[in-house]
């Protein structure tokens, strides 16, 4: 996969996939202090996935997310000390102490919100588009389920929907291996989740998660696709988490030397860095002083988060209801 981005583009892409890797790290060390209420599905090992869909999204595109979200989340343009105060359940958080981890949205970046529920965000994400074709706009949005997710009626429905209609969205199924604990060579009765496209008519394509260029390349062309009005595709980037499908998860079911090893020889960040170094399109430092300043960052953001206020008892009803005229 040849890179042909620019440098200020490479740069920017790196930050996020760094930013993500080391917020979820951190969050991974904090949970673990009880402090975090609920539950936190971490994303880490799958950042360039996220970042190779979401540098070809504007505000204006919607993306739906799972319970997986905080990368989706980060790579959209959520502000990352909002992101924590939301998991730590505080007031200043994106969605003020409401969501938490499973739940976070911020409808200004197009993130239409994480997701308990698993495949719930394809029709969500067909909505979107659908909207989006109404308004007269070039806007597309984007579902992201597990290979857990591609077996849900709902992703089928969507799907189908959004062919039917030639709606602007994209289908981005992110096959970690395990549907919670059940791997999905045993779960998904075809070969890849990407061969599903054709019965719905159209493009499938299954991707290297490890290899950012790859994502970026085919999220491209599907994105460019739904935005002049050709209809949705399907794109399954193959990759791993490096944590539990929960925080708290033995993991009993995998073999963790394999994991180990994944990380020492296939790491997206690792392979970004040595490529775009190798054909010096960047300079050791200017990722150095990225690794910096996002350490920084989120250190700060879990300081704040710390001592931020709760959200007050008077908030419990707010925004429950809305009522119509």
């Amino acid at each position: 996969m040849s890179i042909r981005l620019p440098a200020a583009q490479l740069l920017h892409a790196y930050r996020v996939m760094r930013t993500i890797r080391v917020f979820e790290e951190r969050l991974h060390i904090e949970f673990a202090t009880g402090e975090i209420p609920g539950f936190v599905h971490l994303y880490a090992g799958e950042e360039a996935s996220a970042a190779g869909v979401m540098a070809h999204l504007r505000d204006d595109d919607c993306i739906a997310s799972n319970h997986r979200g905080h990368g989706h989340c980060i790579a959209k343009g959520v502000d990352v000390h909002g992101m924590m105060a939301e998991i730590y359940g505080k007031k200043t958080g994106v969605c003020q102490g409401k969501g938490g981890s499973m739940h976070i949205a911020d409808l200004s970046k197009g993130m239409l919100g994480a997701n308990g529920i698993v495949g719930a965000g394809a029709p969500l994400a067909a909505g979107a588009a659908l909207a989006a074709r109404i308004k007269g706009s070039d806007a597309v949005a984007v579902a992201f389920f597990g290979d857990g997710g591609s077996n849900e009626g709902a992703v089928f429905e969507a799907m189908n929907l959004a062919s039917i209609m030639k709606l602007p969205c994209l289908f981005v199924a992110e096959n970690n291996g395990y549907a919670e604990a059940t791997a999905s060579g045993w779960s998904v009765a075809c070969g890849r989740i990407a061969e599903r496209a054709a019965a719905f008519g159209m493009p499938g394509v299954t991707v290297d998660g490890f290899d950012f260029f790859a994502v970026h390349e085919a999220a491209g062309e599907a994105v460019a696709r739904a935005r002049a009005g050709l209809g949705p595709s399907l794109i399954e980037v193959e990759l791993t988490r490096y944590y539990g499908h929960f925080e708290g998860d033995a993991q009993t079911y995998r073999d963790l030397d394999e994991l180990r090893q994944i990380r020492e020889e296939r790491d997206c960040l690792k392979q970004f860095r040595e490529r775009t170094l190798a054909v010096g399109l960047l300079d050791a430092s200017q990722l150095d002083d990225i690794d910096g300043e996002v350490e920084r960052l989120i250190e700060d953001s879990v300081v704040r988060a710390k001592s931020d206020p709760k959200p007050p008892a008077t908030d419990l009803l707010a925004d429950v209801y809305v009522s119509y005229p």
